[in-house]
């Protein structure tokens, strides 16, 4: 599936330094990859070997590369950066004991979204005993239209912070489902703010259903949303069985009663 990428610096709009953003660019490149060299890397960025070697070489001094013969992969010091960023958010910290009952009751994978910039962040993820299986890690950014969750944030986002979402959003990327045309998407966002509900039928992974309901402050903005996911065909055989919204909008109420203390 698609994911965000850090663009070439002629290609953005304001004033950047060129440099940290080349640096971002392989560090951007490298994720998900086991290790990768310096011609694969030039090759795939349109960079010079040079620019690329040097760049990786300063990272491997400071501790966010590792090199191991001839290729480099990233270091875990970036787990810790953002673990650290984590820990000190209010919402992760009321939200596991809520999400691991949500997980156990629907034996589902139960999940906190927020919002960064223009993209959702699985911020914290249970994943259910009965689905091991997920593509999806804490930490991933994901489309917020074509997720039950970043409807669920979109749904109460200001009419400018929505538009720059959308302007940065492109359905073909995705599946079949994924909904394209603005005034249908409009549409469900607004009956997402009216039944505090939001749903992802196969819109991000074609094989995968999600159900989501919005954490708002006090001012009825977004703070997140907690989700549940699980294979399509089976939460549709399910839905008969589980009252699957009902519980996910009672967690959100719960976590969000915690935020607002």
């Amino acid at each position: 599936m698609p994911r965000p990428t850090v663009r070439d610096p002629s290609d953005l709009s304001t004033p950047v330094a060129r440099t940290t953003v080349t640096s971002f660019r392989i560090i951007d490149a490298m994720a998900g990859r086991t290790s990768v060299g310096v011609s694969e890397l030039a090759d795939e960025l349109s960079i010079q070997k040079g620019t690329v070697h040097k760049h990786l070489s300063t990272l491997e001094r400071v501790g966010y590369v590792v090199k191991t013969g001839r290729k480099y992969r990233l270091s875990v010091g970036f787990l810790e950066l953002g673990a650290s960023v984590r820990a000190r958010m209010t919402l992760y910290n009321v939200a596991h004991g809520p999400l691991k009952k949500l997980s156990e009751a629907t034996e589902k994978t139960a999940s906190i979204m927020i919002r960064e910039g223009n993209w959702g962040v699985y911020l914290t993820r249970v994943v259910s005993e009965e689905h091991t299986q997920t593509e999806l890690f804490e930490g991933e950014r994901v489309p917020l239209p074509a997720t039950a969750g970043g409807k669920a944030i979109l749904a109460y986002l200001s009419a400018d912070d929505r538009k720059a979402v959308f302007d940065e959003f492109v359905p073909s990327e995705y599946t079949e489902n994924t909904i394209s045309d603005r005034d249908a998407l409009d549409a469900e966002l607004q009956a997402v703010r009216d039944n505090r509900l939001a749903h992802d039928r196969g819109e991000y992974d074609s094989d995968r259903h999600c159900i989501a309901a919005p954490i708002t402050d006090r001012d009825d903005d977004p703070v997140g949303a907690v989700t549940i996911s699980g294979p399509a065909e089976q939460m549709r055989e399910e839905s008969s069985q589980y009252d699957f919204s009902s519980i996910v909008a009672s967690t959100a109420t719960s976590i969000q009663n915690k935020v607002l203390q």
